[in-house]
């Protein structure tokens, strides 16, 4: 039953995101207070239909599948840190991904409180999320479970 809700949501999300595509840029500009989405409007209209076919590959399913515990992957310890590279930004694809050196890129609204309502901040959780975007420097750190063994009390005289 949760997988159904996971991809009416996800299919009503992304379309309702399709309808609203002449007024995405407006509406980033007011919710991120950046004039350049509605001064490049057709850059950013642009860059919006890339954002929204990568997010129909997977990413929006993805999160929605998280938010309603349909994903049950054991939690990791992962390790590696952040280079910067853009590829966990839907490969490259996120409309608010600014490149600001030759292989190095930031996210424009990574200071944004509403950012806290998307999955970027929780990446990688799992080795899918490192694959999925061939991740450069993140990794998960193999983890042994213990077994423990409890041994009958055993009285010393």
């Amino acid at each position: 039953m949760r997988n159904l809700l996971v991809k009416a949501i996800t299919f009503i999300y992304i379309n309702g995101l399709y309808i609203l595509l002449p007024v995405l840029p407006l509406l980033a500009s007011l919710l991120f207070l950046k004039k350049k989405y509605i001064h490049e409007y057709v850059a950013t209209v642009k860059k919006f239909i890339i954002h929204l076919e990568a997010l129909r590959e997977g990413s929006v399913s993805y999160y929605f599948s998280n938010l309603f515990n349909v994903v049950t992957e054991a939690p990791v310890e992962i390790a590696g840190s952040c280079v910067r590279c853009g590829e966990c930004c839907m490969n490259k694809r996120c409309v608010f991904l600014e490149q600001v050196g030759e292989k190095e890129y930031q996210c424009g609204v990574y200071h944004s409180p509403l950012r806290k309502f998307s999955n970027c901040g929780a990446y990688p959780v799992s080795q899918r999320d490192i694959d999925r975007y061939a991740c450069p420097s993140y990794y998960v750190i193999k983890q042994i479970p213990i077994k423990v063994v409890f041994e009958p009390n055993v009285s010393r005289s």
